[in-house]
Formats: C-alpha cells, sequence, structure tokens
C-alpha cells in the first residue's frame, strides 16, 4: 500500500502543493500548503477514529488531506476537480490499487462547496476537516487596515476546534471569534455554503453537526 508517509515526503507532490499555494498568495487567498493540509490530515485521522474505521480507511483519508488542494496549481475555479484528475495520475504511476485510488479521487473530488458532495464516509471526513480549519495564522496580508472580508474573519478567530460526542452522535465545531476584526454575520455571509456542506458530511457519518460561536450554540 503506498502510505500516508510515502505521499507526505513526496518530492513531487510537495512542488505541487508548494506551487499552488504561490497562485493563491498571488491572487490573495489565504494560506493553503503544508500548515493547512497537515491540520485537515490531522483532523481526518481524529474524526475517522473517533468513529471506528479502519486504519487503511484512515490513511486513505490522510492522503487525500494532504493533496486535496493541489488543483490550486490549475486554477482556483474548480480546483477540486481539476485536484482529483491530478491526484489520479500521480497515484496511478505510484502504482496504488484502484479501489483505493477511487477511493481518494471521489474525497478530493467533493470537498469544495460550490460542487462537492459527501459520497462517502472518506469524503465527509475531509469536507469537515477541510472547512474547520478557521485560522488567524492562515491570513497573509499583515496589514490590517486593507483586509477584505476573509481576511478579517480568519484573522478574528483566535480558536477553532472539532469535537465528536459519540453518546449523542453530534460532531461540534467551536469557534471563539474576537468581534474587534469581524462579526459573526460576517462569518456567515461567507461560511454558511461551508457550514451547510459540513451539515449533509456530518450526516454522512451517522452524526448531527452543530457549531457554537463565542460559545453561544448556533446550529
Amino acid at each position: 500500500m503506498i502510505s500516508y508517509a510515502d505521499i507526505k515526503n513526496d518530492k513531487i507532490i510537495n512542488t505541487y502543493i508548494k506551487r499552488a499555494d504561490e497562485s493563491l498568495t498571488a491572487l490573495g487567498y489565504t494560506e493553503h500548503s503544508f500548515a493547512h493540509v497537515g491540520r485537515v490530515a490531522a483532523s481526518v485521522e481524529y474524526i475517522l477514529s473517533e468513529l471506528g474505521y479502519s486504519e487503511h480507511d484512515i490513511e486513505l483519508a490522510k492522503i487525500a488531506a494532504h493533496m486535496h488542494d493541489i488543483g490550486n496549481l490549475v486554477n482556483r475555479t474548480d480546483h477540486s476537480q481539476s485536484g482529483a484528475i491530478m491526484s489520479f495520475r500521480i497515484l496511478d504511476n505510484m502504482g496504488m490499487p484502484a479501489e483505493d485510488i477511487a477511493t481518494v479521487v471521489t474525497a478530493i473530488g467533493n470537498h469544495d462547496e460550490g460542487t462537492g458532495v459527501p459520497v462517502n464516509p472518506i469524503a465527509a471526513a475531509l469536507i469537515l476537516a477541510d472547512k474547520s480549519d478557521v485560522r488567524r495564522t492562515r491570513v497573509r496580508n499583515a496589514d490590517v487596515s486593507t483586509f477584505d472580508i476573509h481576511d478579517r474573519v480568519n484573522y478574528s478567530v483566535v480558536s477553532s476546534k472539532l469535537t465528536i460526542n459519540r453518546e449523542d452522535k453530534s460532531i461540534l465545531l467551536d469557534i471563539d471569534i474576537d468581534t474587534r476584526y469581524s462579526s459573526v454575520m460576517e462569518y456567515f455571509e461567507i461560511f454558511l455554503a461551508r457550514m451547510v456542506l459540513c451539515r449533509k458530511a456530518a450526516e454522512r457519518l451517522g452524526l448531527e453537526f452543530h457549531l457554537s460561536v463565542n460559545s453561544q450554540r448556533l446550529l
């Protein structure tokens, strides 16, 4: 089996991640490089481990997490589909079994809120992990006075944590926002579609999705 460690240490894949993030830097987007994919990989591992999925499934989810944004190398538009096609070619050339490639490619191709659907548990875990990575350190712009709404919202997030409660079969995204930089309404203005997708992803995993902002349950 091609392992997560193999993917994480692959120079070609990491070059694509680096160059894709450089393109997003030029476009003014938040960080989508190794810090992001590392956090997403850790989150999918937590989600699937808590729900009792196999080590094999967890490895595939972590591989999908590491590669999920390489499509930004092509273009931000439809980057999930571009990334899925790129990942198929890379993993096929590495000799990964077709069943495993299908799982990884499906998850990558469905992680974006514009077109994504949590069609399997790996895709669902990737969606939840990706959309919950909201944090101040993803903002590249050092000039607070020139922040756009995306900068303000990400910079305002002091902490963001996913927690699964197996007893009541729920998953909570708990966010603390510094309202000096962004209001809760602004968070929903840019993240509503992502939260709807998270709810669908949680349902695919047999969970109920909840959102708490500044200790107030909103969903």
